[in-house]
């Protein structure tokens, strides 16, 4: 029982992991963009949730807060970063991506301080249910049904909306896509802000689990991310979201065998390190994109 509670531990947080894993091969699957200042938006997301949650002491109007402050904040880095260097060569818009990271983590430093907000009342915290002989934190699966329930929304929406058949065009081949009227741009801005809210989303749950939010948050989930996309194959989002929860089995079961020197945010700098070295086209190879 022990191990099957570990294997549960790490699905939960590798569906977290895979809202951002995701909105991440979004951006990166149509633009070619490795868009890491998406882990500022995670952060701002976390802000806005436990600010929102302070002022009005409902997370009903949290949770949306911090979805449309991460949307927004998507769609102007498109607008302001990205859109005027898509011609420049890739490297162009990944510094800048990672300078932009820089800037808003202190900017969230000046503004909220250093040390972070955290929530005036989380009675969640500590709560936990059975299922099935599992000891489950109420946080811990509200942020599984959470992330679920958002991705299979966002899969019925890709294939079957027509909004959803247009993305899918131009992800495939943006040239066609235009030429049968699709609006690569306006596809470009969905895609931020679908990315987006995914981010802002899952920057709320951490901060609900961690009972605060601080600036730095975002940077351990950036390189996670990363680890995760590698593994599943840049631009596939069938295999990020397997490596994501793969990743999250892996921390889980890794944080008791290799508890005497590595704890669980070092595991995925390794995992991506083994990655990298052995097998960098990911599984790509092997999962049907």
């Amino acid at each position: 029982m022990y191990y099957v509670e570990l294997a549960v531990q790490g699905l939960i947080y590798g569906s977290m992991y895979a809202l951002m894993a995701l909105g991440l091969t979004l951006i990166y699957g149509l633009l070619r963009v490795l868009h890491i200042a998406h882990a500022a938006v995670f952060t701002l997301g976390a802000y806005v949730g436990v600010i929102t949650a302070n002022a009005t002491g409902s997370l009903w109007i949290a949770f949306p807060a911090a979805i449309l402050a991460a949307v927004l904040a998507g769609i102007a880095i498109y607008r302001l970063v990205y859109a005027p260097l898509l011609d420049r060569p890739p490297l162009v818009p990944l510094i800048a991506s990672v300078g932009l990271l820089i800037l808003l983590e202190d900017l969230f430093r000046i503004v909220f301080g250093n040390q972070g907000i955290a929530f005036n009342e989380n009675p969640y915290v500590y709560m936990t249910v059975t299922i099935g002989g599992l000891s489950i934190g109420v946080l811990q699966l509200a942020m599984f049904v959470g992330s679920v329930a958002s991705l299979s929304a966002f899969a019925a929406f890709v294939a079957f909306s027509r909004t959803g058949a247009a993305w899918r065009a131009t992800l495939g081949n943006p040239q066609m896509a235009t030429s049968f009227g699709v609006s690569v741009a306006q596809v470009r801005y969905l895609n931020f802000a679908i990315g987006s809210a995914f981010a802002g989303l899952a920057g709320v749950l951490i901060a609900l689990l961690n009972n605060y939010a601080e600036p730095g948050m975002g940077t351990i989930v950036s390189y996670k991310t990363l680890a995760i996309i590698v593994l599943g194959g840049l631009g596939s989002m069938r295999g990020a979201l397997i490596g994501s929860l793969l990743l999250g089995v892996i921390e889980s079961y890794g944080t008791v065998y290799l508890s005497g020197g590595v704890d669980r945010d070092a595991i995925a700098a390794l995992c991506l390190i083994a990655i990298l070295m052995f097998r960098p086209e990911g599984l790509a190879k092997r999962i049907a994109a």
